[in-house]
């Protein structure tokens, strides 16, 4: 990953309490695991961005290096990397994922 890439990077996951890079946008998910995603964010009803990856080769390859996670969607929550779509599934179930929610729209 070029330092162009990585700071591009960091400049979008700074700027957004909630941020998913996925396949497609919150209004058109390309996958099934993206779509997870945005359905559980929609149920908490809280604000979140969403970079779309197959629009940019250089994040989509550049996310995976800076996150040291193969797959997509990638959720970081305060500029801290969350996991894809199983782990949202599995925070969402046990109730953290609403608790850290609610810890970083209150910071």
């Amino acid at each position: 990953m070029t330092p162009e890439v990585k700071e591009r990077i960091e400049s979008i996951i700074k700027k957004d309490k909630i941020v998913v890079f996925m396949k497609g946008s919150k209004l058109m998910p390309q996958c099934g695991f993206s779509n997870n995603v945005v359905q559980i964010l929609g149920t908490l009803g809280v604000p979140f961005e969403t970079v779309d990856v197959l629009s940019d080769y250089d994040i989509r390859q550049g996310i995976k290096e800076y996150s040291d996670w193969p797959t997509i969607p990638q959720v970081y929550i305060n500029g801290e990397f969350v996991g894809g779509s199983d782990i949202m599934i599995e925070l969402y179930q046990n109730g953290e994922l609403q608790e850290m929610v609610e810890v970083a729209l209150a910071s």
